[in-house]
């Protein structure tokens, strides 16, 4: 890992390249876990194809690598409850009325329940230490977390965002940013749906009218400009 001095970098993106300082910039990585895109996980019992998710996993593995390798703060997030299930509205319980849903056992033990195997992130994309964990109880990862408190601790003005699912965990959390003041770029081939065409106007809608909630690039130009970043500090 090297430590970039504050200086400021561009990224290719639409609807324009984003200028960035690394010192102040965060990677990520939003509700890589097993239940969401794993074959066998609660994701595929509830008939989803999950290779539309797993498509994400090579390229943020290499965003995760050159994040580190820049000296980025990386923090991960996990959608899930506590076991009595008190931080989850009755509205979330209820919803699709679903034979087997939230706290109910599933094929890596109770859904969406926190210590549960189906709620761990993937090992390709595990933290390592000095990395947060944010543990949620909603879609967006500032609700009802610290995360907007560890933002700020570190002077963070820009959020690289990869992660699932494109149209539901990540939006929130890039719209919840927008609100908050942060600059989002969302790599597009770093987040899935399992749904093709929320995917793509999911993305869109980031872009749309000059960048309304954002930025959308390619795991390749953060990863250019990560690595150059990197040659400046060395």
């Amino acid at each position: 890992m090297v430590t970039v001095a504050a200086q400021n970098f561009f990224i290719e993106a639409q609807p324009y390249a984003l200028e960035f300082d690394p010192a102040a910039t965060a990677l990520i990585v939003i509700d890589m876990q097993r239940d969401f895109v794993e074959p066998g996980g609660f994701g595929e019992m509830l008939g989803n194809d999950v290779s539309l998710l797993r498509g994400a996993i090579a390229p943020t593995i290499q965003v995760l690598k050159a994040a580190r390798e820049t000296g980025l703060f990386v923090l991960h997030t996990r959608e899930g409850h506590v076991p009595d299930l008190s931080d989850a509205p009755p509205s979330k319980l209820a919803r699709g009325k679903l034979e087997t849903g939230i706290g109910d056992e599933g094929p890596m033990g109770r859904i969406l329940v926190r210590g549960e195997e189906g709620h761990d992130i993937i090992p390709d994309l595990a933290p390592i230490d000095g990395e947060p964990v944010i543990d949620k109880p909603g879609k967006g990862a500032f609700y009802a977390t610290d995360l907007g408190d560890i933002l700020q601790a570190r002077n963070i003005a820009t959020l690289i965002v990869c992660g699932v699912t494109t149209e539901v965990c990540v939006h929130t959390t890039v719209r919840e940013a927008n609100d908050r003041g942060y600059e989002c770029l969302v790599l597009e081939d770093c987040v899935g749906s399992y749904f093709p065409e929320f995917q793509r106007v999911a993305l869109e809608m980031i872009k749309a009218q000059g960048g309304i909630f954002g930025w959308v690039g390619t795991s390749s130009a953060a990863i250019s400009a990560l690595q150059s970043a990197a040659s400046v500090a060395a």
